[in-house]
């Protein structure tokens, strides 16, 4: 099966939305994804499931490019941007509150699950994934 660049693009940012890192091979359009370690906790689990992902990026360091994760103030503008955009002004309000106070992830999260938005969010959310991952393809 070939493979396109915005299959990839669409794949790797699926797995950073769930935490991984990715690893691509330029060469091959393989891609590994590996969940942040210092949320395991069970090295011996760890290693079991990802030994051999490990290994293959170990053999072929060159080959692949590392893209991590979001760090959280990455995400953050991300949930700015989405609230920005947001036509219903009061939801748009609301949102842009939740920012502004304690534990706004999970609070932004909670809003937008009980919301008509719900859809619009991983919508867009997904967009942004991708496009910083063209970036850093780049």
């Amino acid at each position: 099966m070939n493979t396109t660049r915005q299959q990839i693009i669409r794949e790797i940012a699926q797995e950073l939305d769930c935490g991984s890192d990715c690893y691509y091979n330029l060469k091959t359009n393989e891609i590994i994804a590996i969940p942040d370690f210092s949320q395991v906790f069970d090295e011996e689990e760890f290693k079991e499931a990802f030994g051999e992902a490990l290994e293959k990026l170990e053999q072929h360091k060159t080959d692949f490019i590392k893209i991590e994760s979001l760090e959280s103030f990455e995400s953050f503008k991300i949930m700015e941007d989405f609230a920005a955009q947001i036509k219903d002004l009061n939801f748009k309000i609301e949102l842009q509150a939740i920012l502004q106070r304690q534990k706004p992830f999970q609070n932004f999260k909670h809003q937008i699950d009980q919301s008509n938005f719900r859809q619009n969010w991983f919508d867009f959310k997904q967009h942004e994934l991708e496009k910083i991952v063209a970036k850093r393809l780049h």
